[in-house]
């Protein structure tokens, strides 16, 4: 990511916070939207509390931005994690989409494009970290 990413994705996310609870819904209404299958990894999960773990999640990612030794682990453990939960390495398009499409709504007109390209940059980060710490243990066995 460039520092212009970084600046653009931490600036837009101070316009998300404020609204995070129904930024949530709206992220996992999108995300069963797009692939209903994805629903049953949440079976017996309250999505309100999930939600809340969400927003502190991408809160924790955005400010840590500009510290990659700090966020780099926790998202690979994170990443690891998910793969016990049975999230699969092409469900990341789709959670993604469903992201994007939040802030999309969430920013309105502050969803310009080098905002959008800011968030798909940083995202695509954390998807690659994330699979790749999933598929790990799976090529060691």
């Amino acid at each position: 990511m460039t520092p212009a990413q970084t600046d653009a994705v931490e600036t837009s996310f101070r316009l998300v916070a404020p609204i995070a609870e129904p930024a949530a819904a709206i992220f996992y209404e999108r995300l069963f939207a797009l692939d209903p299958s994805l629903k049953p990894l949440f079976a017996g999960t309250d999505i309100r509390d999930q939600g809340r773990k969400l927003m502190q999640a991408i809160g924790f990612v955005v400010g840590n931005l500009r510290r990659p030794d700090a966020l780099l682990p926790a998202v690979a453990a994170l990443g690891a994690r998910h793969a016990g939960y049975g999230v699969r390495p092409s469900h990341y398009d789709t959670v993604g989409q469903a992201l994007l499409a939040t802030l999309a709504e969430g920013l309105g007109p502050n969803f310009t494009d080098d905002v959008r390209d800011a968030w798909a940059a940083a995202y695509g980060l954390l998807a690659q970290t994330m699979i790749a710490a999933a598929e790990t243990p799976r090529a060691a066995a």
